[in-house]
């Protein structure tokens, strides 16, 4: 597989290609992190109604294709010519075309991470299948966060596939054994879940959702477990760091939750590039 890439892209043009392919599923990502909640929200309620030996109301076919994404004030259809990654934004000046309300920077946002990480995925690891797996797990990591944010929630729609794509890709080594992938992902769930019980059962509360347990098995599936410990102490930094900014400046309550998947996801593409170089530096330091 990484032949084939390295003869249809030179290592100049495949950071380029990445870019311009990144931009594009960022635009698809503004989707998925719109919809799918909703989609999941939906789902639940038609459940709940067959629970209860109900019929659940007819609602507009939603999907991630369906209907045509469109201005949520006017109603006004986005045109593909308003739907161009980036350009389209700055060229409305952020406002719809219909109604001139703004539309929030976290679309374009989101489009340039997505095309700008896929651009050094491509770079830092060349032509190859390595390369398009970082692709994937950055974009996947960066929609469950945002989701995470917004909802507090982290769908296994995306944790659980990611984690299972990791187990594939490292069958053959692309990032690390498949033994350290299969034993990080098991103690990735295992070791998230062992704080979540302690801390309920100290406190009669819930520290943290099953998600995160998910997303840290589907990181250590990638990575192998020796990079989990990494992963952990620098999440569990910018959480609390990020935690107590929220309660000190920003008045943020103490009783209102606050997700760790952002943490937990930021940490992970960090490891994803500079995971082992760490982990040997700490225990350098420490041993």
């Amino acid at each position: 597989m990484s032949e084939i890439f390295s003869q249809m892209f030179s290592p100049v043009a495949f950071p380029w290609v990445a870019l311009v392919f990144g931009l594009c599923v960022g635009s698809f990502l503004n989707v998925v992190i719109h919809r799918l909640p909703k989609m999941m929200e939906r789902e639940w309620a038609e459940q709940c109604a067959e629970l209860r030996g109900e019929t659940a109301p007819p609602a507009e076919p939603l999907s991630l294709a369906r209907p045509r994404s469109r201005c949520p004030h006017c109603g006004h259809g986005i045109t593909a010519l308003q739907n161009i990654p980036v350009i389209s934004w700055l060229a409305l000046r952020g406002r719809c075309a219909g109604c001139k309300a703004p539309i929030s920077t976290r679309y374009p946002v989101v489009e340039l991470a997505a095309g700008l990480a896929a651009a050094f995925c491509a770079w830092r690891l060349g032509p190859g299948i390595a390369a398009v797996g970082a692709m994937v797990f950055v974009w996947t990591v960066l929609a469950a966060s945002l989701i995470d944010f917004d909802t507090q929630l982290l769908p296994d729609s995306m944790t659980q596939p990611l984690l299972w794509l990791g187990l594939l890709l490292n069958a053959r080594g692309t990032f690390t054994d498949l033994q350290s992938a299969v034993i990080g992902a098991t103690a990735g769930y295992l070791s998230l879940w062992g704080v979540y019980w302690l801390f309920k059962l100290a406190t009669g509360k819930e520290g943290m959702g099953y998600g995160d347990f998910k997303l840290l098995a589907a990181i250590g599936a990638w990575m192998g477990w020796s990079v989990l410990p990494v992963v952990i102490l620098l999440s569990s930094l910018v959480g609390a760091v990020v935690g107590v900014s929220l309660i000190v400046f920003f008045k943020h309550g103490r009783e209102v939750p606050i997700p760790f998947g952002p943490y937990l996801g930021a940490a992970g593409i960090i490891a994803l590039f500079w995971g082992h170089p760490l982990t040997e530096m700490i225990w350098m330091r420490f041993a």
